[in-house]
């Protein structure tokens, strides 16, 4: 689905992307923009789908989630994986990420857990309960240096 967007969407993602919590008074002032013209613009970019969703960034370590760790998945299906195993993954509260990607895997899974412990808890007690699962193969991060979720926003 491609959306049109103009200059002016484009910098307003750009300054929410940096501060979901600007007030829409401060977006107009730096759009050049009235007020009201900025919210129908944020209106329409949440109904299209454009803004998914507002959320807060959380220091993991400060709620106990020390361990992030990749998990490489083999699934019976091979490359025509089916989207029930992706699902079962999905719900898995300390899976953050799911992609089915190309390669001898079908999926790469982003986790965090607490310790090493719990990761291989989660491993036993979760991922082992996943029919098409045929092999993992666990990555455990040491050091992250960069993560972020922002996007590179190019204007036009």
């Amino acid at each position: 689905m491609d959306v049109l967007l103009d200059n002016v969407d484009l910098q307003i993602l750009e300054l929410m992307q940096s501060n979901a919590r600007i007030s829409n008074s401060d977006l107009a002032k730096e759009v050049n923009m009235a007020p009201s013209a900025v919210l129908e613009r944020v209106k329409k970019l949440e109904q299209k789908k454009v803004i998914l969703q507002y959320h807060t960034s959380i220091d993991p370590s400060a709620v106990q989630q020390k361990l992030l760790a990749f998990i490489f998945i083999k699934s019976k299906e091979g490359f025509t994986c089916c989207s029930d195993t992706a699902q079962l993954l999905s719900q898995i509260p300390e899976v953050q990420e799911v992609h089915h990607v190309a390669g001898e895997d079908c999926f790469l899974v982003k986790v965090r857990t607490e310790d090493s412990a719990s990761l291989m808890d989660l491993m036993r007690n979760s991922l082992q309960k996943i029919p098409n699962i045929l092999s993992t193969k666990t990555t455990i991060v040491l050091e992250t240096v960069k993560e972020q979720q922002q996007l590179v926003i190019h204007k036009k």
